[in-house]
């Protein structure tokens, strides 16, 4: 299993950490707490090595394609105000992502990066309705060569403390390149034209890269 770079630091200190504690437990601890503690340990290991993978897909770029820059499920589908930056109605698709998903997140359209701020807030439950605008999060706007505009928001959670982003403004981007990374549980809300076609429905399931949520 690949593992993404962003977890390099936290596996290895997690490691560190259970090491020196299983071992002291097998010195001090009666066997059967030490066989606990070992067990645990192991699983949460597991667990977080899961948490930081990288996912194996092939991925085919489509022109006039919104693919999904997550892997999570569509829990906001509304026509909304955008004041940030679109300063326009859009429609917002926005993206739960537990901790059990993938939390790479990837552009969705090719283009060239205008906009991008990151905001300190709050830790609201991901898909609380306020999160969107309240919670720590990132903003990024890409413009397609044919004028559309895409705006992304990275969103920290309950649990999520680091919203890691690689946008520069400026920079042009690849559809299915990454954007970033948000460290466990989370959401990414998509803000798009009125007229663009929706392909996803609340509830549903997504992957990143593959999932088309609209045609625009």
């Amino acid at each position: 299993m690949k593992v993404h770079k962003e977890g390099y630091s936290i596996l290895f200190v997690t490691l560190a950490v259970l090491v020196v504690l299983c071992a002291v437990s097998w010195l001090i601890l009666p066997k059967a707490i030490s066989i606990v503690a070992t067990v645990a340990s192991v699983l949460l290991m597991a667990f977080l090595t899961r948490f930081f993978r990288v996912p194996s897909r092939q991925i085919e770029t489509r022109q006039n394609a919104v693919l999904s820059p997550a892997d999570g499920t569509v829990v906001t589908i509304e026509e909304v105000e955008e004041n940030e930056y679109l300063k326009t109605r859009c429609i917002q698709v926005s993206i739960f992502m537990s901790v059990w998903n993938v939390h790479i997140n990837w552009f969705p359209i090719s283009g060239v990066i205008k906009y991008y701020k990151y905001h300190p807030g709050d830790y609201l439950v991901a898909w609380h309705p306020k999160s969107s605008s309240h919670n720590e999060r990132t903003t990024v706007v890409v413009e397609r060569p044919d004028g559309v505009k895409v705006l992304l928001r990275q969103i920290a959670g309950a649990v999520a403390r680091r919203i890691v982003c690689y946008a520069e403004v400026g920079k042009p981007v690849n559809q299915c390149s990454e954007l970033g990374f948000i460290k466990f549980g989370s959401r990414v809300d998509v803000f798009l034209p009125l007229n663009a076609d929706i392909k996803v429905a609340i509830g549903q399931k997504v992957t990143g890269n593959l999932t088309v949520i609209a045609t625009v």
